[in-house]
């Protein structure tokens, strides 16, 4: 096919391949996300060719190849992705480790626009245009063109309160999540979710990391920054400690400052309608009767 729209936390994401383009095909793990709407949020021309990044561009980021192995962060190469900078345009540059063909992209985008473009290059007559790592990217940059925020937690939905479960790996989000499942309620994601701001709520929304995942989303009442501990104990966090603290677990590029305040101001907002704890909890499921009514 030619063209196809995903559906992801309310984004509509519009790909296109030009008359005499590739062909388009969305993967397994996309199937749930895809949708007819017309009027994207984001048009993304996919081409298959190369592309120059501007000499005078200049490179403000670079991300070597880090794998989890045995709870252990280890690099496996040091080419991966970079993002490049000139002026109102960005560049990003990778490869697809897992690929079983040899390949590598430039995303050309600005965060002024709605349509971006992907040249692809290698062995190409028929591309996933969303083929990891091009999807936590692009997402990425559409939450920062939007205002909103993309962050490293869990979520669920029990009896209308929305959780959200933040932290680093290791501290629990997963296990929060299993927990909560067992007790009924609705898993929105154990690793990965975005934030936006809606009809003057704050919703959070999973993001395709798993094959056959579906859309799903909830309200957003509160936000718990977890650890394993002895007991089930809460702190009530406030005003810049409240914002510092889930600052830490977002997803963030920290080489332009427009983007880092505007990450900041976001969170301000929330942390000022959502309350924040630092939660350390018990991982069995007296943590569900915990919570909430001990705020």
């Amino acid at each position: 096919m030619k063209s196809y729209c995903l559906n992801i936390a309310s984004y509509i994401i519009s790909f296109e391949s030009p008359e005499q383009g590739p062909e388009l095909f969305s993967s397994q793990r996309f199937k749930n996300y895809l949708c007819t709407d017309e009027d994207p949020d984001l048009k993304i021309i996919i081409h298959s060719a190369p592309y120059k990044i501007p000499d005078n561009a200049k490179r403000v980021f670079h991300a070597p190849l880090v794998e989890e192995r045995d709870k252990m962060l280890i690099k496996t190469n040091d080419n991966f992705w970079s993002i490049y900078y000139d002026g109102s345009e960005i560049f990003i540059k990778t490869v697809f480790p897992y690929s079983d063909k040899e390949k590598e992209a430039v995303v050309k985008l600005s965060l002024s626009t709605a349509e971006w473009d992907i040249y692809i290059t290698g062995e190409n007559h028929v591309l996933d245009p969303f083929e990891y790592p091009l999807d936590g990217l692009i997402l990425y940059y559409l939450t920062v063109k939007s205002g909103d925020i993309m962050i490293h937690a869990s979520g669920v939905n029990h009896s209308g309160y929305g959780f959200l479960f933040s932290g680093i790996s290791g501290k629990g989000k997963s296990t929060m999540a299993g927990l909560w499942k067992e007790n009924g309620a609705e898993i929105i994601h154990d690793d990965r979710l975005i934030i936006r701001k809606m009809s003057d709520t704050w919703q959070m929304f999973n993001t395709p990391i798993y094959n056959d995942e579906v859309p799903k989303g909830s309200v957003l009442t509160h936000i718990y920054l977890i650890e394993h501990g002895t007991e089930n104990k809460l702190v009530r966090l406030r005003e810049s400690e409240a914002v510092s603290n889930v600052l830490a677990n977002c997803i963030q590029q920290n080489w332009d400052p427009e983007i880092i305040k505007g990450l900041i101001s976001n969170l301000s907002d929330i942390c000022s309608y959502i309350p924040v704890f630092r939660l350390s909890f018990l991982p069995d499921s007296s943590i569900t009767d915990f919570l909430p009514g001990n705020e």
